[in-house]
This record gives structure tokens, sequence and C-alpha cells, in this order.
């Protein structure tokens, strides 16, 4: 995960739970927008996808909770590059020992890319969902289904909320 950060005289800016910063000066970066702080935000669906966004393209995974409740995941289909997805639209599956689970996408767009070391070792899931264990990177078509999206926080709070 990248994020730009803006320097300040007393110091800088950044979201918490950063990685990599990109360091900038203010000639460079003449204020931080709503959209570059969302870059760094992790969004998660009620259905347990997550996706990050940078420069417009969306990085696709499922959340740790999701991997931990299929168990080791031993398959994974993915949507091929140049496929035109829906928003919600069912575009690849995972299985494991114990269970099967539909991907779905949590925007619309075009898979520009998907992660073949996952098709080719889907344990990459269970180790690592959220670095090595993406699924696919999709160009967004509507950043407006974004806010429909649930942070960090809010995601926390819908899996409590989903234990009662």
């Amino acid at each position: 995960m990248s994020i730009t950060a803006k320097v300040f005289r007393g110091g800088m800016r950044i979201a918490s739970g950063v990685s990599r910063i990109r360091y900038t000066t203010n000639q460079q970066l003449r204020c931080l927008s709503l959209t570059s702080v969302r870059a760094a935000e992790r969004l998660y669906t009620d259905k347990h996808e997550w996706v990050t966004i940078e420069n417009k393209v969306g990085t696709v995974g499922i959340s740790n909770y999701a991997q931990e409740a299929l168990g080791d995941v031993v398959y994974a289909q993915l949507p091929d590059p140049g496929t035109e997805l829906t928003l919600h639209q069912e575009c690849g599956a995972l299985e494991s020992v114990k269970a099967a689970s539909e991907v779905y996408s949590p925007v619309s767009g075009t898979v520009v890319e998907k992660n073949t070391q996952v098709e080719e070792s889907p344990a990459l899931i269970n180790t690592n969902c959220f670095d090595k264990g993406w699924l696919f990177k999709v160009a967004i078509a509507d950043p407006k289904e974004l806010e429909k999206l649930m942070n960090e926080k809010q995601y926390e709070e819908f899996l409590k909320a989903d234990e009662h």
C-alpha cells in the first residue's frame, strides 16, 4: 500500500495503518485531497471482499475473517483481464478443504490484472490475504460506488453485530 503524505513545518500527516509512504514536499503537493486519503483506506463489502484504491484502480481481495472462515484455500478461480464487471457481480470462486465461496466484485469496472500467483498457490490467501493474497485489480468505472462500502471500523462493527 502506498500513500502520499504532505510534509508540514511541524511534521507530516498520514493515515494510520500505512505500511509505505512516498514523501513529497509542499511544492510537489499543494494539498492532500480526500481521494488521496481514501487511497490508504481498505474498504469492505458485506460479503467480506475488500478493495484499496490507487490511481483509480482497485485491488480486490477477501478479508481475514473470510479466509479464516473458509479454512485452507486449495483452489482459486479469478476473473481474466479485460472482463467487464458490475457492482456485486459474481466474478470468481474460492474453494477450501471445508467450503466453497463465490467472489463478488465490490465495484464496477474492467479487470486489468489477476493475481496468477494466487491461482497457482491459493494458500497465499491464508498466509497473507492483504498483501500477496490479493485476487484481482479493476479499473473503477464509478467512484461513487465506493461511498457504499464500509471502512475498517464499520466493517469491524458489522462483524460484531453479525456474531449476535
